[in-house]
Formats: structure tokens, sequence, C-alpha cells
């Protein structure tokens, strides 16, 4: 096989490997047996369920909006987002920066059955909750969408303001 045979192959199967069906799993439903991965982002960190301090509810609807799309938190606190959907296709509420989300958005775009399942989203069926636990460490103000192919792209995204101690 040729250098430029094998190359391709090596990526056509990367990219098979990389791309999942995002089909109708309830992603939102975390291994409770399985560790939370601690990452630290530029938007805060995995939070744990003893240290939330608030719970904030959040509708999705197939119109691709958010209620509420504006948050106010407190640099430190810990919250737990309880996403509604309140619709009939599948959301998810991806929180992150705006570079961070305008290329996952690119990805799944390109690659719209690709799974992924980070703590700070949630992948929500029609008519389910799911729940997100984050800890906002960081001041700032950050993103959140549902980066579902089209659904970005219709602005289904919201604000969150982390304000500093």
């Amino acid at each position: 096989m040729s250098t430029i045979h094998t190359l391709v192959l090596v990526t056509l199967l990367g990219v098979t490997a990389a791309v999942h069906a995002h089909g109708d799993d309830d992603h939102a439903k975390k291994d409770a047996s399985q560790p939370v991965k601690k990452e630290q982002k530029a938007w805060g960190i995995a939070g744990d369920a003893k240290a939330v301090k608030r719970t904030i509810e959040i509708k999705m609807t197939d119109d691709m909006r958010f209620t509420p799309d504006r948050l106010s938190v407190q640099q430190g606190e810990t919250v737990k987002f309880v996403i509604r959907n309140a619709g009939q296709v599948m959301h998810e509420l991806v929180i992150g920066t705006k570079q961070e989300l305008d290329e996952h958005a690119a990805l799944m775009a390109k690659f719209p059955e690709m799974e992924h399942d980070e703590p700070y989203m949630a992948h929500v069926k029609p008519g389910k909750t799911g729940e997100l636990i984050w800890t906002f460490n960081r001041p700032g103000e950050f993103d959140f969408a549902c980066l579902i192919a089209g659904h970005y792209q219709a602005g289904m995204v919201g604000k969150i303001k982390v304000a500093a101690k």
C-alpha cells in the first residue's frame, strides 16, 4: 500500500472513529459510577453536587431559543442547571467561550452525527429534562448554545455573566 493510500485510510478511520450517532440516546444522564472529568476551562470547571448553591432552570424549544437566555452568577458559585426540552427534536446546552462554540458548531455542521459528552454539556431528548453542574471559578462573559447542526446557526444561544468576587 502506498504512503498516500495509508494516509487516506488512517484519516478516514480517524474521522469514522470520531463521528458517532447523536441518536436519541439521553446523554444528559451521566453514569453515576464514573467520575466527572474535572478539567479547568476558561469558563470554569465541573462542579460537585454537594457544592450546589443554586439551581437554574432553562427551557429549550423548537423555535431555537433558551428561556432564560441571559444568566448572572458569582465567581466561585456552583450551579445546577436543570434543562428542559419542551420541543419535539433533540436539543443540547453547551457552555463555552464564543470561539470554542463557533469551532464546535462548525464541526457539528460537518459531522452532524458526532457524539460528544463533556461535563459542560447536556443533551436532552424531546419532552425530557437533563442536568448539568458547573462551578464558575473565573469571572467574565461566557456563552451557551445548542450546537446540533442548524440550531446554533438559527440563534439558539445565550450568555452567562460571571461577576468577580
